[in-house]
Order: structure tokens, then C-alpha cells, then sequence
């Protein structure tokens, strides 16, 4: 049943309360009768997102309810909202000024929004786009938006918006085209060679880029379709849907030559002069542009640091080599006798480019294979897609401080500065946030890590053993009957022996005049676990103490078990301050095996800073989608409720908590919460679920506890 419209001082009163300001009726009484004007429908929508976005900005919400009804006049409900929504989201990049723009220019927004309902926006795909481009094979790259697209060899560039075709999907896929074709260009070697030096001197230099440009397009094509054929079909889909296909017919001949594995960039360069200007087609709707000088510069400084890395660590590698093998010529030193050079070689150059691919590629010392940490790895798979080979200069070891290696270290970043161009920093992750008093996410909110621990070989393994022998020794034996045993299936179609009683039963059949049944069989079947798991582990400044000691041995004991039945496990702490610095700490990865550096690491578990979990709920929940499981499980162990340095406490921590907890249920992935906090009860089953959390009251219990609650999970 439909209320009544509110009056003029209803309206005012709302106002009033979602703004805590006296919103004088006098000053504002143009928009205060406009919305009284309203159904009660429309009126409780305005005051409804007057109210979230005063959650963000008082002034901002007051500048919302003015233009509200214009803004209801022009566009559906919907479009009103996430003109509110873009508001907050530039309150939170860049401030009130531009969060004010976005309301009073309501024209352009809804400008914009034509284009934003079928296009695809770098922002909100940001964080599908660079784990993809993560995922391609070379060099890891880095990902950030400009006004169009092109690499400079370390960072690709993506336009901010696309709309380009007339469906939001097809934008996407272009997106995922413009990012492989740039990939393409930095991994089969676009800029080997030095474009800027080769046609400085051209009169035509623009018209024999662009020729080549429209060439080297075409063997990248190629290069596309073998390593990635599903995305090369799409690309070529791309091209029909914008008709850029019509005159490749023309360039047939020189497409086949380009198309063959052994083309390369200097085959490009070699066809420009075959190519009519009027053959050449416009550029394709993923290419981009080319920006040389911005290559030549960061392709310099990147090859002068990475011959000195690689240099000085091959002269580790030889003086290690030189110690085990203790060599005359050095005097037992374990380095080369003075005005010696320490040589190094690739192993079969010839098969480079697919060794370098799939991360074979070994190095030669003397003749002998020598083993390469994945620093060098990294380095050489680098350096290889510079040149497409490892040069000889770079495959001399570096003599004695011949490299201050200082000077090419990256200046340590203060955490208050990451956000700042956050896409640009190696190893970063991006997630949105929940707000609950917007109704909304922030978008690209929290920045997130993975950082190693390091691991401290102590006696911490072997005393917690001492310690928990007893109780050690029952779970193996619970754990043990857990494994199952093998089940005798009768009736079977199929089978290793006769059941004699469905035998019995089908000679009665058979009498009687029915037909001889085929279930005569019986199978031996045994039953196998799919459990993944994944256990995060609070190391928030809290946990010191007791609790930190209890979470340790908490997790050898469950490890020790966990070996007995061979469910996939992984282990995480979390912690930071601020979303800036959300850091998950890799203490077991889920296909690592459990040993010794596992334990040490485990060892060094420290408390940290705070509580942040909505963030490291949303990134495990994206790790489950790479693991195959029947069954998936997020255990966290924990010792108090969400909370941070900065306003993620209280009802806002909690909530964005639930929100992330939700979208791990989407994915199938099934949470559930250990805690040391008396209060959780006040909070956790409305983040968790009335029955998937545990509140343990004494510390002590926490190791008997955590796994006797596993078994219960994973066996229900």
C-alpha cells in the first residue's frame, strides 16, 4: 500500500537529521517544495541517497539534494544513484571540489552516461585486467590508464573509457585485445631494434611508421594466434564488427611471410618498402600508438640495470661454484686469480626462444650446468626479451665493485604514498571496499600485498611436538579414521566378484519368468577427499603474547594432522594499517609441501599492526578460483572483530566484512570464523552465520580446539 506524500516540513525534518545541519526553509525553499511535489516513492529515494551520501560529505549531500529532482527529471532511478555514487567515488580520489563538479554538471554526467552504459571503464575493470596480463608469459608488466593506449616495454597504458562497439562486453574484450597486442609488442620484440634511429633520417618517416606499424600488426596477429588462440578469434571478431578486415585481402602475400615462426621484427622492416600507401589500412581498433621516445628511454635505464644485476650475480654463482669445487687456479679463495674473467654460457642458444618460454633455459660454468636462483631466472628472461638472446658482454661475470648496485635500487615508498599511481607498483593487488553507509563500494579502494616470511629455523617445531605428545597422538588417531576405508558397492553392472545375494535374487527372478537383472557385481570403491583450505591467521598487534604462542602451535599440531589425510591446505597471516597497506604474509602456499622451511616460517609468525579483513577475505576468495576442490573451506583465526588505524571499526568494519564474507558464499566457498573474543558473539553471527563461528574461552584450548572444529567441518 502506497504512504502519503510527505509535507513540506517532513521534508525539512529529514533534511535536517541526514544532514545535521538546520536546513533553513527559507533558504532552500525552491528544492524543499519540489521534493514535496514528488509521490512518497520518488521523495523517499532522494532523502534515502541525501542520507548515504552524507555518510561521505555533509556539503556533498546538501548539493545533492538541491539538483536531485533535475537529476530525477532527466534520468531513471538507477542512473541517479551512481550519478550520486561517481560523486563519492571522486570525493575519495580527489577531493570535495571535484565530488561538487560531478553534481552541479549534471549535463555531462549524463552525457557520460550514455557512454558508461555500454562501455567499458578502466577503473572498475582494472582489477580483471591485471591479473590477466599477469598471467601472460615475459616479462610481469604493470598496468595504468592514459588517453591512449601504447607501453613503454614495463607499463601498458589503457584509455580510461572505451566505446568503442555498442555492447559493455565487446569494450571489455577490446580492452583484452589493446592489452595483448601491447603485450605482444614487448614479447616478440617490437622494439629490438631502435625505430627512432632507423627512420630519423627518412623524409617519409611518418609514412613508413605507419607502414610498418600497419606490418608488424599483422605478425603480432600471428604470434597472438599461436600462444593465445581464443583470444586471437575474439580479436579477429573485434575487426569484422568494425569492418577493418576488408583490405586485408590485399596484403595476403606479405601476411603469409609475416605469419611464418621464424618472422621477426626486422621481417616487418624488410616489407615496408613492398607496401602501397593507399594498401595500408587504418589502424586496428586495439593498436594503440607507438611511443618511441618514451620506449628508448625506460628500455636504456632498464637494460643498464639489469646487465649490472645479472653481471654481479653471476659473479656469486662463480665464486660458489669456484668454493665447491676448490680450483688450483683459486687457491682454494673461491675467486677467479687476478686479470681472470669468470665466462658464462647459455645452454642450446639455438632452442632460446621456446626455452625461455617455458623457463628452461640453464647456464654453463666451465662446461658444467650451474644452478640459477629465480632472481637470475627473472633476469634472464628479461634481458632475453630485450634482445631475444642473452648478449655475450652480459655473460661476463662483474669483477670487484665493478657495480654500485645502490644507485638502481627503487627508493623505499613512505605508506602514506602508495596510493599515489598504485597500478605502477610491482606486486600490488586492488580491491573495492564495502560502505555501509553509502550502500556502495569504494572502488579500487584498498591496496593489498603479498610479503614472504621469512622463516627462523629455532626449536619452536620440536618443543611444540614436546609439548602436545598426548594430544598430538589422539588426533593422528581421530585424523586416521577420517582417511576412510575402502567400501564393498553392491549390485553393480560391473565389478571385481559376484554379489552372491543379488545372484540369490535374480535365479528367483529368472524362475518366475523374469529377465536375468545385469546388477550382479560387486566393486571395491574407496572414497577420496577433495578438500582445499585455507587458513587466515590474525596477526594484528593484538594476537602478542599468549595468543600469537596459542595461533602458532595451533597450526604445527593441525599441519601434523592435516599430512595424515591429504586435504590441499594453505596458510596466510594478515595485517597493515590503513587500506593503503593491507599486507598478507605467505606462510604456506596451497600445493607447497609441508617441511622444514614451512615450519621455520610458521615460526616467525609476529604480530603486526591491525585488523583489516574485509580486503583479505576478497583476495582468497579470488586465489579459491584457481583451485579445484569439491569442497572449500576459509577458516580465520582470529582474536577480536574488524579494525584499523583509520574509520574501519565499529559498524563499518563489520559490515564491509559481512559484504566480503557473502561474496566468498557466491564463489562457493564456505567460512567459517575461530576467535578468542568473549564479545564475538555480539557481532559474529551477523558477519558469519549462527552456526560458522567458535568462540573459544581459554587461550590454552586453541590448539585441541582449531582442529577438533576442522575435523568437524570437512567431515559433516
Amino acid at each position: 500500500m502506497a504512504h502519503e506524500p510527505l509535507s513540506t516540513e517532513d521534508i525539512i525534518a529529514c533534511l535536517d537529521e541526514c544532514l545535521e545541519v538546520e536546513f533553513s526553509f527559507v533558504e532552500n525553499e525552491t528544492p524543499a517544495q519540489a521534493i514535496v511535489k514528488l509521490p512518497r516513492r520518488e521523495q523517499d529515494f532522494i532523502l534515502n541517497l541525501t542520507r548515504r551520501v552524507a555518510g561521505t560529505n555533509i556539503k556533498l549531500a546538501y548539493q545533492l539534494a538541491c539538483h536531485a529532482i533535475r537529476a530525477l527529471e532527466a534520468m531513471e532511478q538507477h542512473m541517479v544513484e551512481a550519478w550520486a555514487m561517481t560523486a563519492t567515488d571522486h570525493y575519495d580520489r580527489k577531493g570535495l571540489l571535484p565530488a561538487m563538479s560531478v553534481i552541479r554538471d549534471l549535463d555531462s554526467f549524463i552525457d557520460n552516461a550514455r557512454k558508461r552504459a555500454c562501455g567499458a571503464v578502466f577503473e572498475e575493470q582494472v582489477s580483471v585486467l591485471l591479473p590477466f596480463l599477469h598471467g601472460l608469459s615475459g616479462r610481469k608488466l604493470k598496468l595504468n590508464s592514459a588517453d591512449r593506449a601504447y607501453t613503454d616495454t614495463e607499463t601498458i597504458y589503457l584509455p580510461p573509457i572505451l566505446t568503442t562497439l555498442p555492447e559493455m562486453q565487446e569494450n571489455f574484450l577490446l580492452y583484452k585485445a589493446t592489452l595483448a597486442h601491447h603485450w605482444a609488442q614487448i614479447q616478440y620484440g617490437t622494439f629490438r631494434v631502435d625505430l627512432i634511429d632507423i627512420y630519423s633520417n627518412d623524409a617519409n618517416s611518418e609514412i613508413q611508421l605507419k607502414k610498418f606499424y600497419a606490418l608488424e600488426a599483422l605478425r603480432l596477429d600471428a604470434c597472438i594466434q599461436r600462444e593465445l588462440p581464443g583470444l586471437y578469434r575474439d580479436m579477429q571478431m573485434l575487426k569484422q564488427k568494425l569492418n577493418q578486415l576488408d583490405n586485408q585481402h590485399r596484403w595476403q602475400d606479405l601476411q603469409t611471410i609475416l605469419s611464418e615462426q621464424h618472422s621477426s621484427v626486422h621481417t616487418s622492416i624488410e616489407l615496408v618498402d613492398k607496401v602501397k600507401l593507399e594498401d595500408c589500412p587504418e589502424l586496428f581498433c586495439y593498436q594503440g600508438e607507438l611511443q618511441l621516445h618514451a620506449v628508448r628511454e625506460i628500455m636504456n635505464k632498464r637494460i643498464e640495470r639489469e646487465k649490472a644485476c645479472f653481471r654481479v650475480a653471476l659473479s656469486e654463482v662463480a665464486k660458489e661454484t669456484l668454493q665447491q669445487t676448490a680450483c688450483d687456479e683459486t687457491e682454494n679463495t673461491g675467486e677467479p686469480t687476478k686479470g681472470e674473467t669468470a665466462m658464462f654460457e647459455i645452454r642450446e642458444p639455438d632452442a632460446a626462444q621456446s626455452a625461455f618460454n617455458d623457463g628452461t633455459v640453464e647456464l654453463q660454468f666451465e662446461g658444467e650446468l650451474v644452478p640459477t636462483s629465480e632472481h637470475i631466472r627473472k633476469l634472464m628472461s628479461s634481458i632475453f626479451v630485450d634482445f631475444g638472446e642473452i648478449p655475450s658482454e652480459h655473460l661476463t661475470a662483474a669483477g670487484p665493485d665493478e657495480y654500485d648496485l645502490s644507485k638502481y635500487e627503487d627508493s623505499k615508498l613512505d605508506p602514506g604514498e602508495v596510493w599515489k599511481d598504485t597500478y605502477h607498483k610491482e606486486g600490488v593487488e586492488i580491491y573495492n571496499e564495502w560502505n555501509v553507509q553509502r550502500q556502495h563500494y569504494h572502488k579500487n579502494w584498498c591496496v593489498l600485498r603479498e610479503i614472504d616470511v621469512q622463516p627462523v629455523y629455532d626449536s619452536f617445531y620440536q618443543d611444540t611436538l614436546t609439548k602436545h605428545k598426548g594430544l598430538l597422538k589422539s588426533l593422528r588417531h581421530s585424523f586416521e579414521i577420517l582417511r576412510g576405508e575402502d567400501k564393498l558397492l553392491k549390485k553393480q553392472p560391473h565389478g571385481d566378484d559376484i554379489d552372491i545375494d543379488a545372484f540369490v535374487e535374480a535365479c528367483g527372478d529368472v524362475l518366475s519368468g523374469m529377465e536375468m537383472p545385469e546388477n550382479l557385481f560387486t566393486k571395491i570403491h574407496k572414497e577420496k577427499r577433495n578438500v582445499a583450505v585455507i587458513f587466515m591467521v590474525d596477526m594484528s598487534g593484538s594476537t602478542c603474547g599468549w595468543i600469537n604462542q596459542a595461533e602458532k602451535e595451533s597450526l604445527i599440531l593441525l599441519a601434523e594432522v592435516l599430512e595424515i589425510l591429504g586435504d590441499r591446505y594453505a596458510i596466510y597471516g594478515f595485517s597493515g594499517m590503513t587500506r593503503k597497506r593491507c599486507e598478507l604474509f605467505k606462510i604456506k602456499t596451497i600445493d607447497e609441501d609441508y617441511d622444514d622451511n614451512v615450519r621455520a616460517r610458521i615460526s616467525n609468525i609476529k604480530p603486526q599492526d591491525y585488523t583489516r579483513m574485509g580486503v583479505f577475505i576478497r583476495h582468497i576468495t579470488r586465489m579459491f578460483n584457481d583451485i579445484e576442490a569439491d569442497t572449500k573451506l576459509l577458516i580465520t583465526l582470529s582474536d577480536g572483530k574488524p579494525d584499523d588505524y583509520d574509520t574501519y571499526r565499529g559498524e563499518y568494519g563489520v559490515e564491509d566484512t559481512r559484504q566480503s564474507l557473502y561474496e566468498a558464499k557466491q564463489q562457493g566457498i564456505h567460512s567459517f570464523c575461530i576467535t578468542l573474543d568473549e564479545k564475538a558473539r555480539d557481532y559474529l553471527p551477523h558477519m558469519y552465520g549462527a552456526a560458522n563461528y567458535a568462540v573459544i574461552d581459554d587461550v590454552a584450548q586453541l590448539p585441541l580446539k582449531v582442529s577438533d572444529i576442522y575435523r568437524r567441518l570437512t567431515t559433516g
